[in-house]
């Protein structure tokens, strides 16, 4: 069982506990990840309104795929920043993987290759909703490196 924290030990000057905080580079991050879903999810909607028969769904599911494109770039270069500062790797192989598939997808969506592009866009939705909620659960803080003391 942890110890806890008492008023003695505050007024003995005994440091409280480390909590575990977000880094900034953690916040840009879960930002962007955030942006990312919003805008994944806009595009099944933009589409369904194309194929409901407004041509006017495929004009906002094009401007959608290039938001998407965008955001992905973003949360790129942050999750780079959270592998640097917060020495975190796993959301930047996430994030490159979910950046190389809507790449994929964008390519198959110009191309008109529907046999790619709907099982796609199914599977990086799952996978943007997967990578949201990993980067909310848990605290992204900032690890530091442990004390020297051969010197």
């Amino acid at each position: 069982m942890k110890r806890q924290a008492t008023l003695d030990d505050a007024k003995a000057g005994a440091p409280p506990e480390p909590r575990a905080r977000t880094a900034a580079s953690g916040w840009v991050l879960r930002g962007a990840a955030t942006l990312l879903l919003i805008g994944g999810f806009g595009q099944p909607a933009f589409a369904g309104v194309y194929l409901s028969g407004d041509f006017d769904g495929l004009a906002w599911h094009v401007v959608g795929a290039d938001l998407v494109s965008y955001i992905s770039l973003v949360q790129l270069g942050a999750a780079v920043a959270v592998w640097v500062r917060v020495r975190r790797a796993w959301p930047f192989w996430a994030t490159l993987a979910l950046t190389l598939g809507i790449a994929v997808q964008y390519f198959a969506g110009v191309d008109g290759a529907l046999w790619l592009h709907l099982p796609l866009g199914v599977a990086l939705i799952a996978g943007i909703a997967i990578t949201f909620a990993a980067l909310w659960l848990r605290p992204l803080p900032r690890r530091s490196k442990e004390a020297r003391t051969d010197a």
